[in-house]
Parts: structure tokens; C-alpha cells; sequence
């Protein structure tokens, strides 16, 4: 394969044109036009299998953007192995943007991507500078991560480290991508862990996280959260995030609302798999996020094939279809629910311990202002735990030095015991095990 070259022949146009070729810009149209932007998670060490991938995502009866997924070499700055691993031809469970050479990827990209197909670098690394200078060469402007959020879920790296990481590579993302293209950028902070995190922390930590990046000189942002186990309180989350968006980033700032379908335990069967897929469709259109990373029928077994991963994004989209988005009145961010008073309070909190938001950031998990339940990560404090309630919501069981309070239910009832190994378990299987059964609630 020669650099510069077209390796197979592009896909079909989906998704909406305009002037504005930035992946925010893109999403705003679809959004303007009803339609929500469906995107996988997809990556492959080779060149070809990933040209193919991006062709056919592109292809899908769906308004999709693409994705290059990074290697777990990249991630953690192992260059030297992800060098290897392509010399000797072993597979990579992604792509290695920072060891193909520039030619070779724009060659992957030319004639996918395009005004009505951006493509996303997602990765999961605290030391993204090698990522993101790659992916500038190769005529990419979007990825996504965070200080927090891409460091305690998924090392030892410290998170003053990541910080300091975070914030120069906001600015050489801002400062590397031409005009008229815009940087964009998405925090993984409402997705901290995947599951059993209570909504008021994960939307406070996206938030935070989408922040932080405007700080550092980004002006279009995306903020997540990540389908938990309660569809109504589901819902209160991510109109929670996009009331907080409005009242805490500046208005001249491009953003919008990415919903991850559920990143526990998935299903075994293949119908309860795609019913929970559906779900989170479904959840998105009520909840107004304007793109949605979807999950296979395959996720409980194995990595998932292209052809999976497309059939995962034309039900998405034919789902959300069919979804009714509710009236603008019965929309409105406008009521004060536990999750948006619990996000609030955190963020305040936050803000509270100082102008530079990230010594802030540092300082709350130093104090255990922020503490993210069952993560044990040395810089979290680890005194927070939360548990499912009767009716299948996340609460709080102890809250350590964060500012709310653990759950008190409105009735008497005997004092909750600690959260057991075994019970633990259990609670980390009860999606599976709802939408694997007869009757789930959607």
C-alpha cells in the first residue's frame, strides 16, 4: 500500500452538507434536521479492514459519522511496541495513528472523509499528545477524553499529570487544525467507569470536563453520558447536562449532547441485546442528545465485525425514527430534579476551590469533594459508594466529603447493608439480566 493512494472505492454520501465542515457543524445540521447521528465504536490495526469499516459505516442507512478506534499500544505512549507489532504484521485491537505514516492515513481517509461524514479519533489515553499531533497531520479535527475522566478509570497515571497533559493538548488541538475547520472535542466524563455511578456526578464530571477544554482554547465541545438503569432518571440526567451546558459554558461555544447505549454488562441473548439498543435509541430522542455511540448484539462475546457494528447503526437509526421527540413544553430543562440538583452541587463545589479549574479538579479529588464510586485509582478517595433502590435507580449509600447526601428513603425501612463482593455482582448484572428477560422497561 503506497502513501496517497485511494485504497477502495468510497461509500455512499450520508448526512447532512453545509458550509461549516467542522464534526460539530455536522452534528448541528442533523440535529436541525431531526435526524440523530449514529456512530460506532470501531478499530483495526489494518489499514484496509479500517478503510472498509469507515466506507461501510458511511454506507449505512443511518446519519453517521465515523470512527478510528486507537490501539491499547498508542494509548499508553508504547510507541516502540505498536512499531513492532506492525513490522511483525500482529494484530492491534486498533488503529495506530501515531506509527503509520501521515500518507498512509490520509489515504485511509480520502474519499470517506468529507463534509457529510466527519470521523472521530477515540482512544482512552492521559498522555494524548502523540494522538492528537497525529491525527492533526492526518487531516482529522475530533477526538474526545479528558484529565479526569480518561486517567482514573484506566491507570495509575496521577491525575496532576493528566491534567497538565489534558490542557496542552487542548491548545495544540485548537492551535494545529486550519481554519475553516474547527477542533472539537468531547469529554468521556459522564461515562466514569460505565455503570453504578450515580447521574449527578457523571453529568458534573462532563460538564467540568467540557469546561476545562474551553479554557484551554476549544470553542465546540460535546459532553456524554453513558445510558445507566433507569430510563426516567436517564432522561433527568442528560436534560440536566444540557440545562447546565446552557447555564455554565459560553454561549458562543458549539456543543452538543452524545449518549453512550449501556457500557456494563451487556446482555448474552441476542434479542435482549438489541432491545437495550433500542432503549437507549429511544432515550435519546426523548432526551434530546443529538448522537448516539451504539453497541452490538455481539457485545457480551467478542469484538463486534463491520457488518455488526452497521446493523447496530441502521436499528439505532430506524429506532429513533420511530421515536417521538416530545413537544418543546414538555422538553424544557427548566425543572430542578435530584439529578440536576446533585450535578449542581458538585460543579459549584468545584468552582468554589478556585479560577484555574484544573488545580480545582485536583483539589476536589484530593479532598474527596469529587469520589467516584468502586474506582481505585490512587488519587481517588474511594469513600463514595452507591447502590440500586427498589425501583432500579442509582443512589447514594455514603457519600463521604462530597457535598449531597446519601439516599433516605421516605419510608422506614431496616438500615442497608454495606455492599458485599457477591452484591456487587449482582447489581453489575441487572441490566443484562432485565433485558435478557421477558418484559424490560424502556
Amino acid at each position: 500500500m503506497s502513501g496517497g493512494t485511494t485504497l477502495l472505492a468510497p461509500g455512499a454520501v450520508r448526512g447532512p452538507a453545509g458550509p461549516d465542515i467542522s464534526f460539530g457543524g455536522f452534528v448541528a445540521r442533523a440535529a436541525a434536521a431531526g435526524q440523530l447521528v449514529v456512530q460506532p465504536r470501531m478499530g483495526f490495526g489494518d489499514p484496509r479492514r479500517m478503510r472498509d469499516g469507515l466506507e461501510r459505516t458511511r454506507a449505512a442507512v443511518a446519519t453517521t459519522v465515523g470512527t478510528l478506534t486507537i490501539d491499547s499500544y498508542t494509548r499508553v505512549g508504547d510507541h516502540a511496541a505498536a512499531r513492532a507489532a506492525v513490522a511483525e504484521g500482529t494484530p492491534l485491537n486498533g488503529y495506530p495513528i501515531a506509527t503509520h505514516p501521515t500518507d498512509l492515513t490520509r489515504s485511509v481517509l480520502d474519499g470517506v472523509l468529507d463534509p457529510t461524514f466527519p470521523v472521530q479519533v477515540r482512544h482512552g489515553s492521559s498522555r494524548p499528545e502523540g494522538i492528537v499531533r497525529a491525527l492533526a497531520a492526518a487531516g482529522l479535527d475530533a477526538t474526545e477524553g479528558g484529565p479526569v475522566s480518561y486517567c482514573l478509570p484506566y491507570g495509575r497515571t496521577p491525575l496532576a499529570e493528566s491534567v497538565e497533559n489534558w490542557a496542552r493538548c487542548c491548545e495544540l488541538l485548537a492551535s494545529l487544525v486550519p481554519a475553516p475547520r474547527v477542533p472539537h472535542l468531547e469529554s468521556f466524563g459522564g461515562c466514569m467507569l460505565g455503570q453504578l455511578c450515580p447521574p449527578g456526578l457523571l453529568v458534573a464530571l462532563s460538564l467540568l470536563e467540557g469546561m476545562f477544554f474551553v479554557r484551554h482554547g476549544l470553542r465546540s465541545v460535546s459532553l456524554s453520558y453513558a445510558q445507566q438503569t433507569d430510563p426516567a432518571q436517564d432522561e433527568d440526567a442528560l436534560r440536566a447536562l444540557r440545562r447546565l451546558a446552557a447555564e455554565f459554558l459560553p454561549a458562543d461555544v458549539d456543543r452538543h449532547v452524545v449518549l453512550y447505549t449501556y457500557m456494563g454488562v451487556f446482555p448474552r441473548t441476542a434479542p435482549g441485546a438489541t432491545r437495550l439498543l433500542e432503549a437507549s435509541a429511544r432515550l435519546a430522542v426523548r432526551a434530546g442528545a443529538e448522537r448516539l455511540i451504539v453497541k452490538t448484539a455481539a457485545e457480551a462475546h467478542r469484538i463486534p465485525t463491520v457488518a455488526e457494528n452497521v446493523r447496530a447503526l441502521e436499528t439505532a437509526a430506524a429506532t429513533a425514527a420511530l421515536t417521538e421527540a416530545p413537544h418543546a413544553a414538555a422538553a424544557a430543562d427548566g425543572e430542578d430534579s435530584e439529578v440536576y440538583g446533585e450535578a449542581r452541587a458538585f460543579v459549584e463545589a468545584v468552582l468554589e476551590l478556585g479560577e484555574d479549574l484544573g488545580r480545582a479538579l485536583r483539589t476536589a479529588f484530593a479532598r474527596g469533594v469529587l469520589d467516584v464510586p468502586f474506582c481505585l485509582h490512587p488519587d481517588n478517595a474511594g469513600r463514595s459508594r452507591s447502590f440500586l433502590d427498589a425501583e432500579g435507580r442509582l443512589r447514594w449509600s455514603t457519600t463521604g466529603s462530597m457535598p449531597v447526601s446519601p439516599h433516605r428513603p421516605r419510608r422506614r425501612t431496616p438500615a442497608r447493608p454495606p455492599m458485599t463482593a457477591d452484591g456487587l455482582l449482582v447489581a453489575l448484572g441487572s441490566v443484562a439480566r432485565r433485558f435478557d428477560g421477558p418484559e424490560p422497561r424502556t
